[in-house]
């Protein structure tokens, strides 16, 4: 299992008792939240960028990886507050995710309000996760 997938599992598992979420954590879901499914979170890669490290026969890497927090009520921002309070003080509490991280860091919050049945909102959560690996397996470093 690559370094990414262990970080992206890292994420999920450090997720895990986020406020009003539950067991609703998902990995790169696509299908449509039913109004009893939500407030949830999906956790996503965005990019992974390498950089050789010139030194070392090894890859820096910076993954982009988004967390949406998705609500449905009056007010989704509103909603989503205590949610993204909780779910990045989970992700930062550990800056090394298990081990598989140099560092995570922060990298911006976006907000879509979407009309639906119910109003609904996604409050998209930006990290950028920096970790290495070695040029010729992408488990070890």
């Amino acid at each position: 299992m690559t370094k990414r997938e262990r970080i992206l599992q890292a994420l999920v598992a450090a997720l895990a008792g986020t406020t009003g979420v539950g067991n609703r954590i998902y990995r790169s879901r696509v299908e449509p939240f039913t109004r009893n499914e939500s407030p949830a979170i999906v956790i996503e890669p965005i990019n992974d960028l390498a950089q050789q490290n010139t030194a070392l026969p090894t890859l820096d890497w910076s993954l982009t990886v988004r967390v949406a927090i998705i609500v449905r009520g009056n007010v989704p921002d509103q909603l989503a507050d205590p949610i993204v309070q909780s779910a990045h003080g989970k992700i930062v509490a550990d800056l090394t995710l298990g081990g598989y991280a140099i560092d995570v860091q922060p990298a911006g919050v976006t907000f879509e309000m979407i009309e639906a049945d119910q109003p609904a909102g996604v409050v998209s959560l930006e990290y950028l996760v920096r970790y290495r690996t070695s040029v010729a397996d992408l488990t070890i470093s």
